[in-house]
């Protein structure tokens, strides 16, 4: 595992805009629960169970929309220009034939929140923001079909500009919807998430200007790109399909997990929504770098030159090995501090200081796992590897949260109990990615060919 500084200024240069778009992303979240904590702990507990929860329905097909970045990355290494934006209109058919499903999945959702023990008025603020990210999931799935295109054909400055904007859209916006500013309703929790809503639409309207520019649009053929292509959609299908299913299993049992978890309480609730806000700052960056190594991957399985690939997953380690370890000394040293930023002003916040602070130090303690997670799944997605992540994904993660039902419901231990079995799961989860990429069966050339075979 060596590297060159060529390699390794390369990835940094490509990772970086994809670094800043989902930081980005990242506090916008951040901002919203941070608004909603100055009304009180039960919204921000909400906002979180209300808000993973709608991920969980949407995540199997953003899962598939966004390996649109592995697969115009490859047909962009083969120099096959033609064949990128046709993946964009297939990832677009793909969104409108999810909509109609979304809404069917929507409505047994709601319920989820009573049967998981959730305090009424905590319900009673779920449901509406649940059901408004719901109504707004076309436009999300699109914003993901059109960022992976520019990530894929190497242009990360345009997705981290659309983000940026979106973001800048939505802070104000959300605190003038949260709490009613300059004669706008006052929408409480519906406001944040209506505000984000709002914001992913001026993002589209972005990236709609980049890829309609003369130069681009002729360069790529953009405007004979809007036919359905066969072959493309089920290239889409055959790799994208895994990584939805990777992605629904693992975020659908962290749904689940993190719903039980609510049910010890809502200063449990509000202390793990505070916990995760904090390690959406190190873990939602971190995703920029899986990006840009699944776009520098994917072009070199297209281009049929796996040469670099080792010198490119180096380099990938040693950012994200420095990025979160520092993340994790900030998190145990100023623990209590950062959990403060959260407090509601006049509420007593020792009982959720009591519970947050130890899980701080968790959560410093798998903040480096996080990172080798996210440098070897994008690896493998690149190549096209997405079968195996499912497997070896879908299995820790089930028999995870078979474990989490005991502790919780069963045995009935201590929340700190289960936010260590959680911990422990996500380091054993990055031992076994990291044997997989250290392997070689991932980059043999027969198993490339059938990856590019339409």
């Amino acid at each position: 595992m060596w590297f060159t500084r060529s390699t390794l200024n390369r990835l940094f240069l490509l990772a970086l805009p994809m670094v800043v778009s989902q930081g980005a992303l990242a506090l916008m979240a951040f901002a919203d629960r941070f608004f909603l904590s100055r009304i009180s702990p039960v919204h921000v507990a909400a906002s979180l169970g209300g808000g993973v929860s709608f991920w969980v329905c949407l995540c199997f097909f953003n899962g598939i929309a966004a390996y649109g970045n592995a697969m115009v990355a490859q047909y962009f290494g083969r120099k096959d220009m033609r064949s990128c934006p046709r993946v964009v209109t297939q990832g677009i058919i793909l969104s409108v034939i999810a909509m109609p499903m979304l809404l069917l999945m929507a409505w047994p959702m709601l319920s989820l929140f009573e049967w998981m023990g959730h305090a009424p008025e905590q319900v009673a603020l779920e449901k509406p923001y649940f059901m408004t990210f719901i109504m707004g999931s076309f436009f999300f799935l699109v914003k993901t079909v059109l960022a992976s295109y520019f990530s894929g054909i190497a242009r990360p400055r345009v997705v981290m500009i659309a983000d940026l904007i979106g973001v800048f859209l939505n802070i104000p916006l959300s605190y003038l919807l949260i709490f009613g500013r300059f004669g706008l309703p006052e929408l409480g929790i519906v406001g944040a998430a209506l505000g984000t809503v709002v914001a992913c639409l001026l993002s589209i309207g972005i990236y709609l200007l980049f890829y309609f520019n003369p130069i681009h649009a002729r360069r790529f053929h953009v405007r004979k790109s809007f036919v359905y292509m066969p072959g493309i959609m089920r290239r889409y299908l055959r790799l994208g399909l895994p990584s939805g299913f990777e992605v629904l299993i693992g975020l659908g049992t962290f749904n689940v997990f993190l719903l039980l978890f609510q049910s010890y309480g809502v200063a449990e609730g509000a202390a793990m929504a505070m916990v995760f806000n904090w390690d959406m700052l190190s873990f939602v960056p971190l995703m920029g770098l899986n990006i840009a190594l699944m776009s520098m991957v994917g072009r070199t399985v297209g281009a049929g030159d796996m040469s670099k690939t080792n010198e490119v997953i180096a380099s990938g380690f040693v950012i994200a090995v420095t990025y979160s370890g520092l993340m994790g000394l900030m998190f145990v040293i100023w623990r209590e501090s950062l959990l403060g930023v959260f407090a509601t002003p006049g509420s007593d916040f020792a009982p959720i200081l009591a519970v947050g602070a130890p899980m701080m130090v968790g959560l410093a303690t798998y903040a480096v796992a996080d990172g080798l997670i996210l440098v070897c799944s994008g690896v493998l997605r690149g190549a096209g590897d997405t079968r195996w992540l499912l497997i070896t994904s879908v299995t820790v993660h089930v028999l995870t949260m078979i474990v989490q039902v005991f502790v919780i419901t069963v045995w009935k231990l201590e929340p700190l109990v289960s936010w260590w079995v959680f911990v422990s799961m996500l380091i054993i989860n990055a031992l076994l990615y990291l044997w997989r990429v250290l392997g070689s069966r991932w980059r043999h050339p027969d198993r490339l060919a059938r990856v590019m075979a339409e």
